[in-house]
């Protein structure tokens, strides 16, 4: 790209295409970079963004042919939230009805799957009638449990139906009315082609099928064009990627360059990943030739979890304060990041002083402590919306948000100044208590509470004030004042600018003919985020990570997602089954929704195992080829739910140990 604009090629002429938002920092980077050319900006989309951008400009050209029953109105598009929150609208009158009651999931998973469903018939290219056909004919379980699969059909069909009533676009109809619509119209066309000379395609194989089709028309239409694929990718399968149709589009090239040589992996590791990767295909041990593995990996036993993460924090400490490590240089990684294994990480890390920071995208914004503390000052402010906080609610939110409040004492405050029955604001002031009472909660911390008081009565008044400017006013204006705990806290500030964002896209998307009336967005919102959305994707989630100088703890697919090296990986718990297994998904399966699948084939043990094999091979060898020193293996013996666990990956690098002699192998363990 600096290559083009230092040629003198206007920057608005190139079109840098990803298959995730967060793949574009590198090309933002140097577009911020004081030696760019001024004179406007490449445009760095994914395919997605690119159909948003032409849904919008030729939205009055679709008509009634698109399917929309008011095409004279505006379009709204749906974040993965407010698509959530419309499709329960829809679903849950036949979850009451015993829809799914064969199935044992959270009503929230049952809509991410729907949606996931109608994803993969927009980027895969068929129709979404289809679905329940497609999952149904390679179902080899119990004929009875596939009803499910007929129940997914009809709801998807009606929530398809609901979003052309009221011009709503979720992913897969964004998608959809862009590749069938929009894209084979000659007007769209000659807009797109005129606008963009030079493209730019970077992670392909990443991508997703009709993404590939519509390149593979586009192509030759562009004055230059480079696609970078890698090889051993495929990580977004799951959302529909297809590294077969990524074949057939870098296959137009006129040239084909191959880059062999890592960057980032030490010998010592290369030498490493071919030896796992055999054991892990063909269960057997290769001979070891080259002494300098003893310095690509360890392996740590343990028995019970705590014992590996004192290990872990003392290794993390010892790395950074002795080895003079970098921060950012080191990953702890798991299968899945819990709740409960992220604090248990948080609270060690935090006591050594380590700077941290966790990343899990699918993470419910609820399940954020700081989004739980701002949700009970919401409901504290608007006791109309007929919300009832509880004292452990008002006790929680002190906690993360008053320095000095400890549980005692934000316990004394919720049970003495905190009368649910009170008209109005429930909240009491500090200087009408008893004296020694106010010894006891400390006049720090009752001052503290009576300003967060009197600035809700205030807020109070403020009666058509949006709940998202509320959030901003009540983060800006007090909690991250000095005096409070969210000052200079910038993981508190991230969330809450999530908290933020997310709630204005979720005002901008509902509209008065969508909403029963009488209905309050601000209280629809916190009842959406109280039934535990999974969270849509959020720039800055992908952002702080790379950027700050800080130890990522994610989970392992999130990392190769981020497209990142680091110096050290630990691998937590190695012997989980999660490093194997794909997710259970009873009511979507990315394999055979894929075009890939032969249809009417079975899936069988067989496919799964298959699968599993190929997905750990990939996992393992993308993380091992970003590491350039050393990766920590490490074993657990009783698993987060007491269980012992033996699954593929440790029994994998149980066969590469075979493969030393013992003084060797004495030297990983």
């Amino acid at each position: 790209m600096n290559h083009l604009v230092h040629l003198g090629i206007p920057p608005q002429s190139i079109l840098v295409l990803v298959p995730q938002r967060s793949l574009l920092s590198p090309y933002q980077a140097v577009l911020q970079a004081s030696d760019f050319p001024a004179g406007g900006d490449a445009s760095m989309l994914t395919l997605g963004g690119l159909g948003q951008r032409m849904i919008s400009l030729f939205w009055p050209m679709l008509g009634t042919n698109s399917g929309f029953k008011n095409p004279t109105h505006a379009p709204q598009f749906l974040t993965l939230e407010t698509a959530q929150y419309y499709l329960a609208q829809i679903v849950t009158p036949f979850l009451q009805k015993g829809y799914f009651e064969s199935i044992t999931i959270d009503p929230n998973r049952i809509f991410s799957q729907i949606l996931d469903n109608l994803n993969k018939a927009a980027v895969v290219g068929f129709g979404p009638d289809e679905i329940a056909s497609r999952l149904r004919s390679a179902w080899s379980g119990n004929a009875k449990q596939a009803v499910v699969y007929d129940q997914v059909q009809e709801c998807a069909l009606r929530f398809r139906e609901f979003c052309l009533s009221h011009n709503l676009l979720d992913y897969s109809l964004q998608f959809e009315i862009f590749a069938k619509y929009l894209w084979p119209s000659t007007l769209c066309q000659a807009h797109l082609k005129n606008t963009y000379r030079h493209l730019i395609y970077d992670n392909l194989e990443e991508d997703v099928p009709v993404a590939h089709d519509i390149l593979s028309s586009w192509l030759p239409d562009f004055e230059s064009a480079l696609l970078v694929q890698d090889s051993g990718s495929g990580f977004r399968t799951f959302m529909g990627a297809d590294r077969v149709s990524a074949n057939s589009i870098s296959n137009l090239c006129s040239q084909s360059l191959t880059f062999t040589e890592s960057f980032v992996q030490s010998q010592p590791l290369q030498t490493f990943e071919k030896h796992l990767s055999y054991a892990i295909k063909e269960h057997q041990t290769l001979k070891v030739e080259n002494i300098d593995l003893n310095e690509a990996f360890s392996v740590q036993p343990f028995r019970f979890y705590p014992q590996a993460l004192d290990w872990i924090t003392t290794e993390v400490d010892r790395l950074i304060r002795v080895e003079k490590v970098s921060p950012d240089q080191i990953v702890l990684l798991t299968p899945f990041l819990s709740d409960s294994l992220r604090f248990s990480i948080s609270e060690r890390f935090s006591a050594c002083g380590i700077p941290f920071s966790t990343f899990r995208p699918s993470r419910s914004l609820l399940d954020e402590p700081v989004v739980k503390a701002l949700l009970t000052y919401a409901k504290l402010t608007h006791p109309q919306w007929g919300f009832k906080p509880t004292r452990h609610d008002l006790r929680y939110a002190l906690l993360q948000t008053i320095p000095e409040a400890d549980l005692i004492r934000a316990d004394l405050v919720s049970q003495i100044l905190f009368s649910p029955n009170r008209e109005g604001l429930k909240l009491g002031s500090f200087t009408q208590i008893l004296p020694e009472m106010q010894q006891r909660i400390t006049f720090t911390v009752g001052n503290k509470v009576d300003q967060i008081k009197e600035w809700l009565e205030d807020s109070a008044t403020h009666k058509d004030e949006e709940l998202d400017i509320f959030f901003s006013r009540l983060f800006g204006e007090i909690l991250s004042q000095p005096a409070f705990a969210f000052h200079q806290n910038f993981e508190a500030a991230s969330v809450t600018s999530r908290l933020i964002e997310s709630c204005r896209k979720f005002r901008a998307a509902i509209s008065s003919a969508a909403l029963p009336e009488g209905m309050v967005i601000g209280k629809e919102y916190i009842q959406m985020i109280e039934q535990g959305v999974i969270s849509a994707q959020y720039l800055s989630n992908w952002e702080n990570p790379n950027d700050s100088n800080s130890v990522l703890i994610a989970p392992a697919f999130t990392f190769l997602m981020s497209n990142r090296p680091a110096a050290y990986q630990f691998w937590l718990d190695v012997g989980s089954s999660g490093w194997w297994a794909r997710l259970d998904q009873p009511l979507t399966q990315p394999y055979i929704l894929s075009r890939n699948w032969e249809q009417n084939q079975k899936w069988t043990n067989r496919n799964e195992m298959e699968v599993n094999q190929e997905t750990l091979l990939r996992v393992t060898s993308g993380l091992l080829r970003r590491c350039s020193s050393k990766v920590h293996l490490i074993s657990v013996g009783v698993n987060e739910s007491g269980n012992e666990e033996r699954g593929a990956l440790l029994v994998a690098i149980q066969t590469v140990l075979r493969g030393l002699t013992p003084l060797e192998r004495d030297a990983h363990v």
